[in-house]
């Protein structure tokens, strides 16, 4: 069973990889704004998720997943609903693809929550931990994140029934703007996910201990912050608010990452990308209270996307454990660097108008997801 999940987690990897890749080739070309969203949130960053969540969440509920084929069901439906939902805005496409692309996606989204709820169905709360030995002092720090994970999976079935509403297949959510389902999937479920599993993973790879009051404030925060800005969006003092809230739980969790690495002696290289993704986040969460409180500036708007879904990431960026020539620590360090400075100097070009710098940013970032790509297709090919 273990080895079923493991497999096809990999494959989630790749799909998000081959994702990664299209969308820096499609910024190149000047993709519509729906298809950078298709190919970068729900292909990329939502793939990286689902194939984590497969191999985390059943055991950190002290569980074992019921059904491992869930996943073999799921990505052909994920997978083939992000294509429909990338191709849908681009001119000449047929108008069929976006409602088939949202209900394919949303069909493998209720498989993917289901199969994890019924998993954990007598451990809804994640009290049980199967936290022990030395680690059995993190109990209760351990429980507050296994609670945040049902949140973020709620967060993820009302951003896919938003997605089918902005499709025409159902009722929209709210005013069916379109910011509301991009909150709600990013910031509700992928950074919340971030959030909870880090809080555990983090302190066990870097054998340190967090700063428990700042994880009693991330979490809550965390939680509450995504719901705050989907339904405040864009503009008003409970949007600022929301904001404010965001932004505790997003930089309070880069000062539970830089905590970590301060007070730890071990520097796996891959580590490092979390805490590149967490200075990425805190970048995106400064735009975005830039945006609540000064007002949207449409030249900044991608920007903060990029930078949120690049943030977070990186937060799951993979050990580089293949046999390939350059598959080394150096080879990972210039894969993420390259990635994390391309869309800061993507970003700067857009805040500034500098059409070069933009475009020079979109190129250091695809060379950074080619290195990324190469990287995972030796650990695959090892394993």
């Amino acid at each position: 069973m273990a080895a079923t999940v493991s497999r096809w987690a990999r494959r989630y990897v790749g799909v998000a990889v081959g994702s990664l890749l299209a969308w820096q080739v499609g910024l190149l070309v000047g993709v519509p704004r729906g298809t950078e969203v298709a190919l970068g949130l729900y292909g990329f960053v939502l793939h990286v998720v689902f194939g984590k969540a497969y191999s985390l969440v059943p055991s950190y509920f002290d569980r074992e997943l019921v059904e491992p084929r869930a996943a073999a069901v799921q990505l052909p439906l994920t997978a083939v609903g992000v294509v429909c939902l990338a191709l849908a805005p681009l001119a000449g496409t047929p108008d069929v693809l976006e409602p088939v692309g949202a209900a394919l996606w949303a069909a493998g989204v209720v498989g993917f929550v289901g199969a994890l709820a019924w998993t954990v169905r007598d451990n809804l709360t994640g009290a049980e931990t199967g936290t022990g030995g030395p680690n059995v002092h993190r109990e209760r720090v351990d429980r507050a994140a296994n609670a945040v994970v049902p949140v973020a999976l709620a967060y993820l079935l009302v951003g896919s029934y938003a997605t089918l509403g902005l499709a025409g297949v159902v009722p929209p959510v709210f005013d069916g703007y379109p910011p509301r389902t991009t909150h709600l999937l990013g910031t509700g479920t992928a950074t919340l996910l971030v959030f909870g599993l880090g809080v555990r993973l983090l302190p066990r790879f870097l054998v340190a201990d967090p700063p428990n009051a700042l994880v009693w404030v991330v979490l809550p925060a965390g939680a509450v912050g995504p719901a705050l800005l989907a339904a405040t969006l864009p503009a008003g003092p409970w949007f600022h608010l929301a904001a404010v809230v965001e932004t505790v739980a997003v930089v309070g969790y880069a000062g539970v990452v830089g905590t970590l690495f301060v007070r730890s002696d071990n520097r796996r290289t891959a580590l490092y990308g979390v805490l590149l993704g967490a200075v990425g986040g805190v970048a995106a969460v400064a735009l975005g209270a830039w945006f609540a409180f000064v007002g949207l500036d449409g030249a900044l708007i991608p920007a903060h996307r990029r930078l949120t879904v690049v943030g977070v990431s990186l937060q799951f960026y993979p050990p580089n454990v293949g046999r390939w020539p350059g598959c080394d620590d150096r080879t990972a360090l210039a894969s993420m660097a390259l990635l994390a400075v391309g869309v800061a100097v993507q970003a700067a070009g857009l805040g500034l108008d500098a059409p070069a710098a933009e475009a020079s940013g979109v190129v250091l970032a695809l060379v950074g997801g080619l290195g990324y790509a190469y990287l995972l297709a030796g650990a695959f090919a090892t394993r």
